[in-house]
């Protein structure tokens, strides 16, 4: 039986591997080999304008990581910024879709608006949300609270740590949440409405039916939300680059930053590439603990 099950297996792999082979390829030659070769340059000394690998260092590249006061300080902001805009893209994004889908007329526009965000460049949202902020008159928000006089003085948005990092969490949030909600839309589709007229037949009001009914049905999208999202939040660099430039002193710079600046701006590729590594491990430990805890949650 397990003779016969395995060479049905094997036929239905050699019949499947002309068609994925070409993204075999590309897997290898993208990932895999790029991921290998990552690995590699953490533990030697690595010159890119050379090419060439010497000197084994070992695990000094990891050890030098772990007493480096800037790679504990722009860690804790990437798990800041991913705990905020997770939580804030997962819990608008559920809203607007309900609300979405409970209006007669319309949805079309809203979703489209909704959505516009994610497709829009990076780039150019950047820019934007770097001149909302802006010190002094010229920042929309700091002119019209000058205006009604709600402060007396304008507020640094970017050019202060604390106030710097809460811009970037708005900016991961707004640009993401469209997206969160047409995932969630979807999700709705497939409950049944019937269970919404039974439920106000027994009585209960809009948000009861909401925290009974409608939470609980989208509980698999939501884990998995949580899972993109967070992998999403620990690759956070364009908004943070253009908006903050990392300033003041560094102090809003997040992983990715720092993986940047350290094999493009000092020429460190070894160690950018043991910082790379030790983010990777953490995604995976983070995704692998969701995981862990999620199925316990579905069970």
């Amino acid at each position: 039986m397990q003779k016969s099950n395995y060479k049905k297996g094997l036929v239905q792999w050699l019949e499947a591997l002309p068609f994925i082979f070409p993204s075999l390829i590309l897997l290898g030659l993208f990932v895999i080999y790029p991921l290998l070769k990552n690995i590699q340059f953490s533990f030697f000394d690595y010159n890119i304008m050379k090419n060439e690998i010497s000197n084994f260092k070992g695990f000094e590249n990891y050890l030098n990581l772990f007493t480096n006061k800037d790679f504990y300080l722009v860690l804790r902001n990437t798990l800041i910024y991913t705990s905020v805009t997770v939580v804030g893209q997962m819990m608008f994004g559920l809203i607007l879709a309900v609300l979405i889908e409970n209006i007669k007329t319309g949805k079309t526009f809203f979703k489209v608006a909704t959505y516009l965000p994610v497709v829009t460049s990076w780039v150019v949202v950047s820019l934007l949300f770097k001149f909302i902020f802006a010190s002094g008159k010229g920042g929309i928000v700091n002119y019209y609270l000058l205006k009604l006089q709600i402060i007396n003085h304008s507020i640094p948005f970017l050019q202060n740590a604390f106030t710097g990092n809460i811009v970037l969490c708005i900016f991961g949030i707004w640009k993401g949440v469209g997206w969160t909600m047409l995932i969630y839309f979807a999700a709705l589709q497939g409950i049944n409405k019937s269970m919404y007229e039974a439920s106000r037949i027994d009585g209960a009001n809009a948000f009861q039916s909401f925290i009974k009914i409608t939470f609980p049905l989208v509980k698999n999208t939501s884990l998995y939300l949580l899972t993109v999202l967070t992998i999403g939040g620990f690759g956070a660099y364009i908004h943070v680059m253009l908006i903050t430039e990392g300033g003041p002193m560094g102090k809003t710079r997040e992983l990715m930053n720092l993986v940047y600046d350290t094999a493009f701006v000092n020429w460190d590729f070894s160690y950018a590439a043991a910082m790379s590594v030790i983010m990777g491990i953490t995604i995976y430990g983070l995704s692998f603990i969701q995981r862990s805890i999620t199925k316990e949650m579905v069970a």
